[in-house]
Formats: C-alpha cells, structure tokens, sequence
C-alpha cells in the first residue's frame, strides 16, 4: 500500500499563498471521459472482437493486459467500455444465449452510467488540460504524458480495488489513443515506463489499450498484449448504426458520406462535424480539372482558406468550453481533414484500372503535404504546393 505523503507543520508565521484544489481525481474527474456502456454484443459489427472477449471471459482466466486495435471510429473504446462494464460487475452471468452480461439494473452498472465507478479509470490525453501542474496543463495535446500516465495508471494499478467484490476483474485501465504514449528519445520514454505496469499489475487488474496506430507502441509492449482487431464496418452494420442517428441528410450527403466514412461510425459523425461534405462540394470541380492536368488556381488558396475558417472555430469553441487550444494544434487538424478527404478521392480512382496511376500519384502528394506540415511549413503553403502537385503529369 502506497505511503501518504503530508506536508511538515510550521511554526514560522508566513504569508501564506492559497492552496489550488485538484480539478480531477480518479473518484471524481471534472470531465466525463466515457458514456454510459452499452451491452457488449451490441457493439455493431464487431461480432469477431466480442467472440474473443466472450471467450476469455467463459474460460476463467482474463488475461491482465490487451490491444484493441483496428481504424480509427470502428467501436474499439465502445467495446472496451462495454467489456469493462461486463468484468468489474459480479452479477454477469451467461444469459439465455449463452454470453456473459451483468444486470442492468445492478449497483455497479448505475456507477457506471453515472461516471463515477471508482474502479475503472479512462486514461486520455485530455486529463491534462486538469492537471495540478501548469506546465502539463499548458502543454499542447499531441502525446498523452507521462505526468497523466504515472497518476492515473502507474501508481493506482499498484492499489488494491476500491469496491470488493467477486467480479472477474477488480479494476479495469483503458488508455485511449494508446499511439499518443510518448515515446519521443528527449523525454523519459512514457511506453518504457509502463512496462513494469504491464508485467506485473495488482492481483485482477486489467489494462486495455485501444490504438488505431498499433505500429506506434513498442515492440516490447506489444508482446506483451492479447490482441483484439477491430476491422470497419461492413454496409449493412453501417445502415444499421445510421439508422439509430437522429440525422437530417440530404441524400447526396447522405451517400458522399456514407462513402467517405468506409465503415467507421466515427468518420462519419466527424465528417458531418467538420463540414467535410460542404468542403467537397467546394474543391470537387477543381479537383476534377487538376485529375486532367490542368492546375486549378484558385485551389490551393480555397483549401487554405477551408482549414483556417475550420480551425478558428475550433479554437473559439475550446474557448467556451474553458480549454487552451492552439492555433497551430487546430491548424494541424483541419490540415488532416482536408488530407482525409483528397485521400478519399484517390481511393475511389484505384478501384479502375485506368485511374491508378492518378490516384497512386494523389495518395503520394497528400503523404508529401503531411511531411511538409510536419516540419511547420505554413498551411496556405502546405495547401498551394498540395494543389500543384495533383496537377503534375503522371
């Protein structure tokens, strides 16, 4: 049991400054990190990962840590809360089909639609902009680090669980975006440092770490995981998911989208968000011209544009949410926005044998432009170089 540290009393009488209070802890975080489990076969399309998970849990023996891995908005983190709702519950017991699921109606399963189960802990980037410390809380959200991973993972999985009981697990951790574990040779690497945690957590912990990017953890983190592909959606499941959206689409929209999401309920919904469809309706004819060698002017410019109007208004919504969110973090997600849908273009083009050589050419450019932002060239530059480059003879 991990020693609680107390600050040594004074006799000295100092001016004292006021304490910060913690804006998030494990019992109580300030921000809802998960939404209410949904049954694990319910997880639409994803029948195979729930077989596995079904397996592990008939045979008795969980395993203590796993990758959910697959594209990204497939249903790995809804799998993995819905998992996680199953083993921390002691009433799951096979029902009239023969698969594991608890009570709906149990104590643990109202904790965990409330948000509040003190044994599951939801590890994401976003915990830092809650943290005690100003330099973590001011940090820019491109990794998950290492001050999060040690509070909210390193040491509570040396604890025993909060609630006793005779569930399958007694505490479950699931990082999101696991690619986001800092791994950079300046820092003290953050995937290094769960090694040990991997190895050896306490007695019925379990540690799932959900990736779209499994090539981005290490190898040595990676043997030590049961692993659990995630694959997208095929078309029915998607109708079937879009049907339980309250939706208002145009049926053009409906089928570009459709299209464009390539089976992941997350692309879909993100590309409504960004607009994705209005930005295709802009850039298509200009883009049509660029296929036939012919460079559009005004493209490079309107993509630019797109992103910028894009991002100021994600900066301006982190505002009134209370969140510190960088031009140039928005910058680089518009930017990948718009390389999601040229991309997406391309991909059409290598389903005809005729369009190949273009689309392979189209695919090459967008990895090109992802490059040059990466090396902080400016976005309207990133964007007019993108946009000659399409129309450059193949």
């Amino acid at each position: 049991m991990a020693k609680r540290t107390t600050k040594k009393k004074t006799t000295k009488k100092t001016t004292k400054k006021p304490t910060r209070k913690r804006v998030v802890t494990d019992a109580a975080p300030a921000i809802r990190l998960y939404d209410s489990p949904i049954a694990l076969g319910s997880v639409l399309g994803q029948s195979r990962a729930a077989e596995i998970l079904g397996q592990s849990m008939q045979s008795g023996r969980v395993h203590h840590a796993w990758i959910f891995h697959g594209p990204e908005g497939v249903g790995k983190f809804t799998a993995a809360i819905a998992w996680a709702a199953t083993i921390l519950d002691p009433s799951s017991a096979p029902d009239l089909g023969g698969q594991i699921a608890p009570d709906p109606d149990s104590h643990v399963q109202q904790l965990l639609k409330a948000g509040t189960h003190p044994d599951l802990h939801v590890i994401k980037k976003e915990l830092a902009r809650y943290h005690e410390e100003k330099k973590v809380r001011d940090a820019k959200l491109a990794t998950i680090p290492k001050a999060i991973v040690e509070e909210h993972l390193i040491v509570p999985a040396t604890l025993a669980p909060t609630m006793k009981s005779d569930s399958i697990a007694g505490k479950v951790f699931i990082v999101d975006e696991a690619e986001l574990l800092d791994r950079s040779p300046t820092n003290a690497p953050v995937q290094n440092a769960i090694l040990k945690t991997l190895e050896e957590p306490a007695p019925g912990t379990v540690i799932i770490l959900v990736t779209s990017s499994e090539d981005r953890l290490l190898p040595t983190i990676r043997s030590r995981c049961q692993r659990v592909a995630f694959t997208p959606l095929d078309d029915d499941a998607m109708r079937a998911w879009v049907n339980t959206q309250d939706l208002n689409l145009d049926p053009d929209e409906h089928h570009w989208l459709m299209h464009y999401a390539a089976g992941s309920p997350g692309r879909f919904l993100g590309a409504i968000e960004g607009g994705l469809y209005h930005w295709h309706k802009q850039i298509d004819p200009m883009c049509k011209e660029a296929e036939r060698g012919v460079h559009p002017i005004a493209l490079g410019p309107t993509m630019g544009e797109l992103v910028d109007q894009w991002a100021s208004k994600w900066v301006k919504e982190g505002e009134k949410l209370g969140e510190n969110r960088s031009k140039e973090a928005a910058n680089k997600k518009g930017a990948d926005q718009m390389f999601a849908l040229i991309a997406q273009r391309a991909r059409k083009g290598l389903r005809e044998p005729a369009s190949i050589a273009r689309a392979l050419h189209t695919i090459d450019c967008v990895e090109r432009a992802k490059i040059e932002l990466n090396t902080n060239v400016q976005v309207k530059f990133v964007m007019e170089h993108l946009a000659a480059g399409l129309s450059e003879p193949v």
